[in-house]
């Protein structure tokens, strides 16, 4: 999966329904309003409540940061 890619303009959060960002560093999708992230595996994002991470404020600051 790539920032181009155009699935990633539907693909939202399970639980927020909001919309999710790829981390560069991944292979994640990441929702910074919940500081949950989601792994992708073999290009299929896995995106039930059950797989997402939560991430502390520090990790939230470095994945969101400019």
């Amino acid at each position: 999966m790539n920032p181009a890619d155009p699935l990633l303009k539907i693909l939202v959060c399970p639980i927020d329904k909001g919309p999710l960002t790829l981390l560069p560093e991944g292979p994640f999708l990441y929702n910074p309003r919940l500081h949950r992230r989601y792994p992708i595996v073999d290009d299929i994002p896995q995106l039930l409540p059950s797989s997402g991470e939560q991430v502390d404020d520090a990790e939230h600051r470095r994945l969101t940061a400019p």
